[in-house]
């Protein structure tokens, strides 16, 4: 006999992080709804196949998405779970992010296996990433570091760090987090020497617009505090036009009854970096504190603090 149950096929990359915090979010989903079959569609993005050059030289973090966004258009997945840090600002028509679970931590670690912190590491020692925002809030710190850029998974990485092809490199402790591999990480950097890139350490799900039915099922795991954090620091992000070619960071967090939203932009060689910061009553909606956000982005976009 044909199952009853409702069929849903979820779309994710094929890294190793993506499919553990994609599949610890489907065990949820699965918690709340056991009539739903749901089917897991693997997708290979250009972004996972560029390997060997820096995002900002090949098409930017949409490459990381573009795959799995078409799968949703053509109804080939119904929903996907994405790092929030790899969507645009803007979404193509008739998608939409409808959850966003609670945030895991959104700082920045370094893994330094010989010196262990950012301050004990030696003059001109070699710190890997490709990130353009964690080369600026690198330089700023310690200036006489030499940035080596690093791409790859996880995995990859530690590797290379660990097989001495330099001295440490910076990743985010979220995806240690998820990956259980917390315990490499030897400095945690806090927010004032490296701004979290937008929605770093956030999921958000996306479904195809006018799925009132799917909305409906991941509401309950919506974390409105997470989603309206985000929603600040993408506002900054849309108002900055930022994309992997912009060294940028934007990271929002509650603090009582008040959002604290901070913020930085440089000029791609790292040059020309601004930064400014917003207390604000906390929203009472994503809408409001995307305005924020904007609002924020727009001065900063214009050189005002």
């Amino acid at each position: 006999m044909a199952s009853s149950r409702a069929r849903l096929v979820y779309a994710t990359r094929r890294s190793a992080l993506a499919l553990a915090q994609c599949r610890a979010f489907i065990a949820r989903v699965k918690a709340l709804h056991a009539d739903l079959e749901l089917v897991e569609e693997q997708v290979v993005t250009t972004g996972d196949k560029i390997q060997d050059r820096p995002l900002s030289e090949v098409g930017g973090k949409r490459l990381f998405v573009k795959e799995i966004e078409e799968a949703l258009l053509d109804r080939r997945a119904d929903l996907a779970v994405h790092s929030m840090k790899d969507v645009p600002g803007v979404l193509p028509a008739g998608l939409a992010i409808v959850c966003v679970p609670e945030r895991e931590d959104p700082r920045d670690v370094l893994v330094a296996p010989k010196y262990g912190k950012l301050a004990d590491l030696p003059k001109g020692a070699k710190v890997g990433t490709s990130s353009l925002r964690r080369a600026v809030c690198l330089k700023a710190a310690r200036p006489d570091l030499e940035i080596v850029p690093t791409r790859g998974n996880v995995d990859t990485r530690l590797r290379k760090v660990d097989a001495g092809e330099c001295d440490a490199i910076v990743l985010a402790r979220a995806g240690l987090v998820r990956l259980d591999l917390a315990a490499r990480a030897t400095d945690v950097l806090d927010p004032s020497v490296s701004l979290p890139a937008v929605g770093q350490g956030a999921l958000g799900v996306e479904t195809r617009a006018d799925d009132e039915a799917m909305r409906g099922r991941l509401a309950p795991l919506h974390h409105a505090e997470t989603a309206r954090c985000v929603a600040a620091e993408r506002g900054v992000m849309v108002a900055l036009e930022g994309d992997c070619k912009t060294p940028l960071g934007a990271y929002a967090r509650k603090e009582s009854d008040v959002m604290w939203l901070r913020a930085f932009v440089a000029d791609p060689s790292g040059a020309n970096v601004r930064r400014a910061e917003k207390r604000l009553p906390w929203p009472a909606s994503e809408d409001l504190a995307r305005e924020a956000g904007l609002a924020l982005g727009r001065g900063l976009h214009a050189g005002r603090p």
